[in-house]
């Protein structure tokens, strides 16, 4: 699902997970015989009271890059790699984002710090990551302060790329593994499955290539919370990210099992389902903004940050309809659907939708539940610090500008794309940022 792209689980994790520092030398498979022999623990339920699956999340965070399973670069590479011409910028003369540490045929340094300008390199890429594909985002990133803009770039380039694989076209690489045929990779998915009772909706082999690529991904967010760093610039720049804003992984975790979700789901019966959804792609997305804008970490700011999160993710939803119909998905709960007398058939013939006289009501509603999660997260502004308020405000503003045009045409998200021009994003990032400036929330 396309968003700066997750599930249930806001509480502290009750994993019986060993300290990283003491694993790190174990080997990651060893760790997923361990937790799966775990003794079976009640089920739990997550917000909106969806079930939790426990050992499921213990298999996902059991996911670890240990020093015996890969080959890592000495400093005596790394030295060498500040040297390499290939370091000196992350645009091609064609204008194409280049990876500085491409060259580099190992996955992680066996050093826990790099040098200075490694990091710069990796900041670098992440921004002009953020700042190609953010849109709307990049626009509110870029007048944080700098070692905040810096980081929220890091974090929303780790999003994109777990959303790219599981969602899109982008073929994520770690050096050395074999993909969808690497041991590791297919024990992985196999206790997966198992554990997820659930069959993929897309086809096999692209199936077994996007869980063999999240697999890798967290492997590589694994070396953002141990000894080791990964050659990735996306996740050396995390490394730091997490480290200086005591960023949990288990929000990490979260977005990256949403990614793994939507490779076996693609219909939800219930508003709770999807709520578990929304928190897993959205939600730890604000709880994660958060710690970087400098905010206390108590229940209610948490509580604030998830609605926000829910709030544009059920708005990008409501937009992204008809796109995803085409994909044979349907976010929107079915439940919710049936009520007004709409059919899966329906959501599925596209503008015709427009004609049913349930559509214009479910769509009022849809939206009214939209807006009180979105005044929820508005209740997390006046919490965060002045300097970096004006970047969540903004993201605000664009998203229920958007919900606004929707419910104005009717629920009308098929004649074309709902979003606003860059005329309308400068009027209303300038009038946010004048209010920011100048007046208080």
């Amino acid at each position: 699902m396309d968003f700066w792209g997750v599930g249930s689980i806001r509480h502290e994790p009750t994993l019986r997970l060993t300290r990283m520092s003491d694993t790190v030398n174990r080997h990651s498979s060893e760790l997923l015989d361990e937790f799966i022999l775990i003794e079976d623990e009640p089920v739990r339920k997550g917000e909106e009271g969806t079930e939790v699956n426990p050992r499921l999340e213990q298999l996902r965070a059991a996911v670890v890059l240990t020093r015996e399973a890969v080959r890592a670069a000495s400093i005596t590479a790394l030295e060498l790699a500040t040297e390499s011409a290939h370091f000196m910028g992350v645009v091609s003369r064609g204008g194409e984002l280049v990876n500085p540490f491409k060259h580099i045929e190992a996955p992680v340094w066996e050093e826990e710090d790099v040098p200075q300008e490694m990091l710069d390199a990796a900041y670098a890429y992440c921004e002009e990551l953020t700042r190609r594909e953010a849109g709307n985002f990049y626009h509110s990133f870029k007048y944080l302060p700098d070692e905040q803009r810096k980081a929220i770039c890091a974090y929303y380039a780790f999003c994109r790329r777990a959303d790219d694989i599981a969602d899109g076209d982008y073929v994520d690489k770690f050096p050395g593994a074999l993909g969808a045929k690497d041991p590791e990779a297919i024990q992985y998915r196999r206790k997966l499955e198992e554990l997820a009772a659930a069959k993929p909706v897309i086809e096999r082999t692209e199936f077994e290539d996007k869980l063999a690529q999240l697999f890798f991904f967290r492997k590589k967010l694994s070396t953002a919370y141990n000894c080791m760093s990964s050659t990735d610039p996306i996740f050396m720049a995390l490394k730091h990210t997490v480290s200086k804003y005591g960023v949990s992984r288990q929000y990490m975790d979260d977005l990256i099992s949403g990614m793994e979700d939507d490779l076996y789901t693609n219909r939800y019966q219930t508003f709770e389902e999807l709520y578990s959804y929304c928190y897993r792609v959205a939600s730890t997305v604000g709880l994660v903004c958060i710690d970087i804008y400098g905010v206390e970490s108590t229940a209610a700011e948490r509580e604030f940050a998830e609605a926000w999160g829910i709030a544009m993710q059920l708005t990008n939803i409501l937009r992204d309809v008809q796109e995803d119909a085409q994909r044979d998905r349907i976010y929107l709960p079915l439940e919710d659907l049936e009520r007004f007398g709409i059919t899966e058939h329906d959501v599925m013939s596209g503008k015709k939708l427009l004609e049913h006289p349930g559509w214009m009501p479910f769509v009022k509603e849809y939206c009214a539940r939209v807006r009180a999660y979105r005044d929820k997260g508005f209740k997390l502004l006046p919490k965060i610090p002045k300097q970096s308020r004006y970047s969540p405000a903004a993201m605000m503003a664009f998203y229920s500008s958007i919900l606004r045009r929707i419910e104005r045409t009717g629920g009308d998200v098929f004649t074309e794309r709902v979003k606003l021009s860059k005329a309308e994003k400068l009027t209303l990032a300038a009038t946010v940022y004048l209010r920011h400036r100048f007046f208080s929330f």
